[in-house]
């Protein structure tokens, strides 16, 4: 197995188990590695640090065990029972009342760039490194073998993937085949997941906590749900009693399918009413339309998902929730949120709390929001609390 040599004193992040190593850490590399190759970290002294997939770029190793043991097909199925286990322990497996939820959340489930979501008895993989997407197989047959419910696994990295790679990865089924019905239930909600050809693993499976908070304030009001993909907060939203939901996305696939879930949920539903335009464009045209909504729910696509676009992402989330404050009526509720691992809950409050100061808005917060249990967060990598939200009282 090559070693990597750290640099004196680049040992201490990995001695507090941050799963990431950085190329400018690195001292000599003994060999050429290749992109997703197993390889062993140790310090300026040759003592063992860690075990990691190595990759090309600014992060150079994902570590996969910070333990020098044997890595194969057990050390992998150990892995996915693990993250099983604890699913099983929240209540989140398998039921009646909801067949959806992360089995795989990277690092937060000590494995550094791998995504699985579970929909019925089909499993979704998304690689974001090479050395995942090199184990695939091994992975779909521990998910398999380990995960009672679950037949398929289908495979969807081709944009996940570093496109530096020199890699043709193709999404389809490492195991099974197609379902005849691309159906999900989320607390007794039916969902059409397109995991075929649909954003991340086909469903944000993450906001599920927070459509349900949704649906406890939607009694008697009128929504928008802004971004709305595939028409989550819009349909829980129906479910809670309001008296009037607009679904709002750039994308026509989105509200298609945005329209198939609130059919199955409530067939023939008049109270809902989608647009195909762009989120800012139709907050403009609303001081036209003399339209303000009771409730207002901004959850839009990373804004930055780098470094060096940090800057100008704050300035869009403090535009956009500067438009919602300005569109919502007097008493009414802003649910606002971030999901840019790159921006932290500080900044994004900042922008909000800036957004608020220019519309002249007097503004509480009611809840502050985060992703679920079973898109965990590991205590050494904090980088893993990608969704930030805050729900909002606006007199």
């Amino acid at each position: 197995m090559i070693t990597i040599q750290l640099k004196p004193k680049k040992e201490e992040s990995l001695q507090r188990f941050h799963p990431w190593l950085f190329s400018g850490a690195i001292q000599r590399i003994d060999g050429n590695p290749a992109e997703g190759e197993l390889v062993e970290i140790v310090d300026n002294n040759k003592n063992f640090l860690a075990l990691g997939h190595f990759q090309i770029g600014s992060i150079a190793v994902r570590v996969v065990s910070f333990e020098k043991v044997l890595i194969d097909d057990n050390f992998w199925n150990r892995k996915i029972q693990l993250a099983y286990s604890m699913r099983k322990s929240l209540g989140l497996v398998v039921t009646n009342q909801n067949d959806t939820y992360r089995l795989i959340h990277g690092e937060g489930d000590t494995l550094p760039g791998l995504i699985v979501d579970v929909y019925g008895d089909t499993a979704v993989m998304q690689a974001h490194s090479i050395g995942m997407h090199e184990i695939r197989q091994t992975l779909a047959q521990a998910i398999v073998d380990n995960v009672s419910e679950v037949k398929n696994v289908y495979y969807k990295s081709e944009t996940t993937l570093p496109f530096k790679a020199a890699i043709e990865p193709e999404d389809g089924y490492l195991i099974g085949s197609e379902t005849t019905q691309l159906c999900a239930i989320e607390n007794g909600l039916k969902f059409h997941v397109d995991w075929l050809r649909g954003q991340k693993t086909g469903f944000f499976v993450d906001q599920r906590e927070n459509r349900t908070l949704l649906e406890r304030y939607s009694k008697g009001k009128s929504v928008l749900n802004m971004f709305c993909y595939t028409g989550g907060f819009s349909v829980y939203a129906l479910r809670g009693g309001a008296k009037l939901v607009h679904s709002v996305d750039s994308s026509a696939k989105a509200i298609d399918l945005t329209n198939k879930n609130v059919e199955a949920n409530f067939p023939n539903e008049s109270l809902h009413q989608s647009f195909d335009e762009d989120a800012f464009k139709y907050l403009n045209n609303l001081h036209t339309l003399e339209q303000k909504y009771d409730v207002i729910i901004l959850d839009p696509p990373a804004f930055a998902k780098h470094r060096e676009a940090l800057r100008n992402a704050l300035k869009g989330y403090k535009r956009l929730n500067t438009k919602a404050f300005e569109q919502i009526k007097p008493g009414g509720i802003l649910f606002t949120f971030s999901c840019s691992q790159v921006v932290s809950k500080e900044q994004f409050r900042l922008a909000v709390f800036s957004a608020a100061a220019e519309s002249k808005r007097h503004v509480r917060i009611l809840h502050q929001l985060s992703q679920p249990a079973d898109h965990p967060i590991s205590i050494y990598h904090p980088e893993g609390e990608y969704l930030k939200g805050l729900v909002l009282w606006v007199e």
